[in-house]
């Protein structure tokens, strides 16, 4: 299965590995979820988990190591172009959703108005899950 991870749910899946995101972590480290990113994404992903903020929740090999995973085992895809976002730093993760035709998951629901993702699945940690049970 491949998804968008908005920043926010890797983050969080890493810092508490007992949640919803902590679950697709755990999806993402078994192979059985493949990350779906473009440079805009994957440069996000180094900036966020390589912040000050962070450092106590993981080693920086830790760090490194996941970073270096998702390199080299995420899908890159490049993107079509998405009407503005009320957080336009969001843009990236709905177009290459878009383009690949896969859901986007984020704790920020709110930040993708369904006028604006033109069909495009927006789901939470949760609902993702839920609905990888499922299946």
């Amino acid at each position: 299965m491949d998804a968008v991870l908005d920043t926010n749910v890797l983050v969080s899946g890493l810092i508490n590995p007992c949640g919803f995101p902590g679950r697709i972590v755990d999806l993402l480290r078994s192979g059985t979820l493949r990350a779906v990113v473009d440079d805009r994404i994957l440069a996000e992903y180094f900036d966020v988990l390589r912040r000050d903020a962070f450092k106590r929740y993981f080693t920086d090999s830790a760090r490194e190591d996941i970073l270096e995973y998702l390199s080299r085992n995420s899908q890159y895809v490049t993107s079509c172009v998405v009407a503005d976002l009320p957080d336009p730093g969001d843009v990236p993760f709905l177009e290459i959703a878009m383009s690949a035709n896969v859901v986007l998951v984020t704790g920020n629901i709110k930040h993708f108005p369904a006028e604006q993702t033109k069909g495009c699945r927006v789901l939470s940690s949760a609902e993702f899950v839920v609905q990888f049970r499922e299946e």
